[in-house]
């Protein structure tokens, strides 16, 4: 196993943690946030990645802990699969200004830290949360399907060969969604009875 995963992670927070050059530092820094780097088994079989944090996530530094949390807690229930079994986090660790989009720059910057916990975890399956990290995990393990909407893939098992395994990559709508509309929640709901098989 190399050194182990726990410690391996830590210095990806150590690095996050000083990463003056991202745009969003001093952002951080100012509003008192924290960093959200990831939270749950760091040898899970399966890891969900979102898009950013929001105000909640920066101010406790722990991905999905407001309401769009709450609505990801209730899909782990529904498929009785606690929720620490799994890694959960973010393509990008800060929180941009105004809960505003990632920019293409700020996802070229934070991803290769998502790319080395894929790579320390190990994951069999990658649940991606919303259409930003879809499109980055299509692209970076170069699937067909990288140009089609996360309308027509939302729920799909692809595979995609990883350097460790072969693995399987879901996209899902991400939990955002379902705060304000009841049938996206049932889709989501619907979709998320897949993970079943994986957990």
């Amino acid at each position: 196993m190399g050194k182990n995963n726990t410690e391996q992670l830590k210095k990806i927070k150590d690095e996050i943690l000083g990463l003056k050059e991202s745009p969003l530092y001093e952002y951080r820094i100012k509003s008192k946030y924290f960093p959200v780097i990831g939270e749950g088994n760091h040898y899970a079989k399966i890891m969900f990645i979102g898009e950013a944090p929001g105000e909640n996530e920066a101010k406790k530094g722990r991905p999905f802990c407001g309401a769009a949390g709450r609505i990801l807690d209730e899909l782990f229930e529904s498929i009785n699969v606690e929720r620490n079994s799994a890694y959960i986090t973010n393509i990008i660790k800060d929180r941009p200004p105004g809960n505003r989009d990632p920019l293409p720059s700020e996802i070229e910057l934070y991803s290769p830290f998502l790319d080395r916990q894929i790579e320390i975890i190990k994951p069999q399956t990658l649940v991606t949360l919303g259409r930003f990290s879809m499109r980055y995990i299509l692209e970076k393990f170069d699937l067909p399907e990288k140009t089609e909407s996360i309308s027509v893939l939302h729920g799909k098992v692809l595979k995609a060969n990883a350097s460790y395994a072969t693995i399987s990559i879901i996209p899902l709508f991400h939990p955002a969604v379902a705060i304000y509309t009841a049938k996206s929640k049932e889709v989501l709901k619907k979709d998320f009875q897949i993970l079943k098989d994986f957990a």
